[in-house]
C-alpha cells in the first residue's frame, strides 16, 4: 500500500506585501509564506496597527463628531482591543512605557487632522478586501485602508502609513502597493481609479499619483514576472537570499545562509491549481 505524500500547497494568489517580499529577497518570501515563521512584535508596527484601527473607527462617528479629541480617545480602546487579541504585543511598550507609547500614537492622529478633514469625507469603504484574477489564473488580492468615491464616480485609494514618507529615489517601492490595488480594481470593475494617495503620518506628507493604463499594465507585467520567479523557485526548491541594507531589520537573519545561519528544511511544495 502506497503512503500518501503531504504537500505544502502554495495558493495561486499573491498580495502586494508577499510580492514585495519576494522582490526584496526570495528567502524572506519563503520564511514568511511557506515556513510561516513567527516574528516578534515591534513597537512601530504595533503602533501602526493601533492608529489604523482608530482611524477606521473614527469614520463610524457622525461627521460632526469626528474631532481630534474624539480620534485621540479611540487610541487607548484600540490598544486594549489589540492586546486582548494578541497579548504578546505587551512587550513593545516596556522600554518606552505605555503612557508615552500611547501619546506617540495620539501625535500621529493629530498629524492626520492636519492633512485631511474627516468631517468632509464619507469613505465608500474601509479596510476592504479586494481581489481579481489575471489572465493566467493568478489571483491578486489585498486589503485597502480606505476607498473614496466622488459624486462623479471617480475612485481614490487611500493608505495610511505611520512612518515617514520615502525619499524620491524610493517612492516607486511605495507606489507599487498602491498600483497593485489599482490594478485589482481595474481588472475587477473595468475602471481605473482616479487617484492613489499615501498618507505618511510621521512627517505629515503625502504621496499622490493618478495612474493610467500604461502604469497599471507595467505593474501587471511586474506581478506576473514575480510570480513566474516564485514558480521557478518552488520547482527548483531554491529560495536564494538577496543581501541589501534591509537585512539589518530582518527577523530571520539568524536563519539566513548569507549570515552564516541554516534555514529549516523545505517542505514538499506545489502550487494550487487554478
Amino acid at each position: 500500500m502506497t503512503q500518501s505524500t503531504e504537500f505544502f500547497e502554495l495558493p495561486l494568489a499573491i498580495s502586494p506585501s508577499r510580492a514585495g517580499d519576494f522582490q526584496q529577497c526570495p528567502l524572506l518570501f519563503r520564511f514568511r509564506s511557506i515556513d510561516r515563521l513567527p516574528t516578534a512584535p515591534s513597537s512601530a508596527a504595533t503602533r501602526g496597527t493601533v492608529v489604523h484601527a482608530a482611524l477606521e473607527s473614527l469614520y463610524d462617528l457622525p461627521a460632526a463628531q469626528r474631532t481630534v479629541q474624539a480620534a485621540a480617545d479611540l487610541i487607548e480602546p484600540s490598544w486594549s482591543d489589540l492586546l486582548t487579541k494578541e497579548p504578546e504585543v505587551a512587550v513593545v511598550v516596556e522600554e518606552e512605557g505605555l503612557s508615552a507609547w500611547l501619546d506617540r500614537a495620539r501625535e500621529l492622529i493629530t498629524t492626520y487632522f492636519a492633512m485631511e478633514d474627516p468631517q468632509r469625507l464619507e469613505p465608500a469603504a474601509r479596510e476592504v478586501f479586494v481581489e481579481a484574477d489575471l489572465h493566467n489564473g493568478l489571483t491578486i488580492r489585498g486589503f485597502i485602508d480606505r476607498l473614496d468615491v466622488a459624486p462623479n464616480g471617480d475612485v481614490r485609494i487611500v493608505d495610511y502609513k505611520t512612518g515617514k514618507s520615502p525619499a524620491p529615489a524610493f517612492a516607486e517601492k511605495s507606489l507599487f502597493q498602491m498600483r497593485f490595488y489599482a490594478l485589482v480594481l481595474w481588472r475587477r470593475d473595468g475602471a481605473i481609479p482616479k487617484q492613489l494617495k499615501l498618507i505618511y503620518l510621521a512627517n505629515g506628507r503625502d504621496l499622490i499619483e493618478e495612474p493610467d493604463a500604461g502604469i497599471l499594465e507595467r505593474t501587471e507585467d511586474k506581478i506576473l514576472s514575480t510570480w513566474q520567479d516564485i514558480e521557478s523557485s518552488v520547482a527548483k526548491k531554491e529560495f536564494e537570499p538577496k543581501k541589501s541594507k534591509l537585512c539589518s531589520w530582518c527577523d530571520f537573519q539568524a536563519l539566513c545562509p548569507a549570515f552564516g545561519g541554516t534555514a529549516p528544511e523545505l517542505p514538499l511544495m506545489r502550487i494550487e491549481s487554478a
